[in-house]
């Protein structure tokens, strides 16, 4: 298989050309806007950022991504799913007052801004891929529906999955909440009885009559009838139904490359990762820490595992910035030259998903730069 191409431009701006210019150059050189989408519905799959988060890429970067689509007569619109933990973005009404607060609306995006699994998280497309670990992801149902995929990600580190690049943004990120409780777990939801409030939700929302309340008036899950969806992780509002992380951190990694081979399933697909803030972990949690890097730049593909590879393989021949984690908690003559993403997070294997990636089809692990 020959080496796919990975288009890069640094950082270096002036007067006659900014940051959101180079963006479209690299549109250009690689190829994206000779394609014809006219009419179609493009999805720009997108992180909006926890709430307290600021390591998320900036609104006007997919305003110009937006615009370049629209100059091609596509339609179109940014987009996420909601969380299956609690927190900012575990339902459409909050995930959009979230997405608003950190500068994602229609004004400054220049397009639309919609949840792709609905209200509840419940709005999904289960697309066969007869993959090992998911058979049928369950897809967001707007971004299942979409006719292109762009993918805008901001590469960083990543606390379960070693690092967070586009196939993660692809795969959790393109999961409907059932979707990544088949992601997260191996096991069934469970009850944390302290929290349960007896509200009834899940027993009236389970498909499969699986919940009913106690003696004490507590949910209690028969997991001889459930059948792990996710349903009542998604409607919980206490934070009694939760996912149980049991699994083989490597396991994630596949069942994240069998989602995102969903989510690409007879689509054109385009992917775009800034390398820049490299923060240790996901821009899912309320805080970010210092960056790891310099910032490195961005790149662009329509390979979804050859950016992933080529953005970890730029980060760990950076030099490791003076005041990050790296820098303060790690120490060795050796550090400069070690894994950043396996000291960061040891329990992980980055490479494993992207290995796994490219077995099952969905690019190559073999790259040529091509700086703009």
């Amino acid at each position: 298989m020959s080496k796919s191409k990975v288009y890069y431009t640094d950082l270096r701006a002036n007067a006659s050309l900014n940051l959101l210019q180079k963006l479209e150059n690299l549109f250009k050189a690689a190829g994206f806007t000779d394609i014809d989408i006219e009419k179609q519905f493009v999805a720009i799959k997108i992180h909006f950022g926890e709430r307290g988060n600021l390591s998320f890429l900036r609104p006007n970067y997919a305003a110009r991504v937006a615009q370049i689509i629209r100059k091609m007569n596509g339609k179109p619109f940014l987009t996420d799913t909601n969380t299956l933990y609690s927190g900012s973005r575990a339902n459409a009404v909050d995930h959009l007052e979230c997405a608003m607060a950190n500068g994602f609306n229609p004004i400054s995006a220049d397009c639309q801004v919609i949840i792709a699994d609905g209200l509840r998280g419940t709005d999904y497309r289960e697309i066969p891929v007869d993959g090992k670990y998911c058979k049928s992801p369950k897809i967001g149902s707007a971004i299942a529906n979409a006719d292109v995929i762009v993918s805008l990600t901001h590469f960083k580190g990543h606390e379960m999955t070693g690092i967070g690049g586009a196939l993660k943004n692809l795969g959790m990120g393109g999961g409907s909440v059932a979707g990544k409780m088949e992601m997260h777990s191996a096991s069934r939801p469970k009850i944390i009885i302290k929290n349960c409030r007896g509200c009834k939700i899940c027993v009236n929302n389970c498909a499969h009559e699986a919940i009913t309340l106690g003696s004490d008036r507590k949910a209690v899950i028969d997991y001889l009838k459930c059948v792990g969806c996710g349903q009542c992780v998604a409607l919980c509002q206490f934070n009694a139904a939760v996912a149980d992380n049991d699994e083989d951190l490597n396991v994630l990694n596949f069942k994240i490359a069998d989602y995102a081979k969903a989510v690409l399933k007879n689509k054109l697909h385009f992917h775009v990762n800034f390398v820049v803030d490299v923060s240790p972990e996901c821009d899912c949690w309320n805080h970010n820490d210092a960056p790891i890097v310099q910032n490195i730049g961005i790149l662009a593909s329509f390979d979804p595992v050859a950016i992933d590879k080529a953005s970890a393989d730029m980060v760990n021949a950076a030099p490791i910035l003076a005041g990050c984690r790296l820098a303060d908690d790690f120490h060795g003559d050796d550090k400069e030259h070690a894994d950043k993403f396996d000291m960061l997070h040891p329990v992980t294997d980055w490479k494993s998903g992207l290995a796994y990636a490219a077995e099952i089809g969905l690019g190559n692990l073999e790259y040529e730069i091509i700086k703009i």
